[in-house]
């Protein structure tokens, strides 16, 4: 019987092999950039899971942010290409907010970041 608990000896490549820490370093600096704002964070996590909310919604949903600050991060967010801004032509007029691919793309690596700062909260670190 092949024992299947033995670690393996080998370091697989990298998926990004033309990365080198300058451009990795660049690349998550530019990351940061995209996601750098005080309420950017709160917006997406609302989001997340294929919501799709009114403004309004959003402003109920995080009553410390101004409409000013909302409509500013939201707009950025839409020109960066993480929010989706879909306008109804009715009377009143009807604007709501999902993410796309690319934003919902963020689940997992924000979840990850999560899971690495409740790391701080546990006594003995990784355990």
């Amino acid at each position: 019987m092949t024992r299947t608990d033995e670690k393996v000896r080998y370091s697989p490549e990298g998926k990004h092999p033309e990365l080198t820490p300058v451009t990795a370093a660049q690349a998550v600096e530019d990351a940061f950039r995209i996601l750098e704002g005080r309420w950017k964070l709160l917006i997406l996590f609302h989001l997340f899971g294929g919501k799709v909310l009114r403004f309004s919604d959003l402003e109920r949903a995080i009553p410390a942010v101004s409409q000013k600050m909302l409509i500013q991060q939201l707009r950025r967010m839409e020109t960066d290409g993480i929010v989706q801004r879909i306008v109804h032509h009715q009377v009143p007029p009807k604007v709501e907010y999902c993410l796309t691919k690319w934003g919902q793309a963020l689940c997992p690596a924000l979840d990850a970041l999560l899971k690495w700062a409740a790391l701080r909260d546990r006594p003995n670190g990784f355990a």
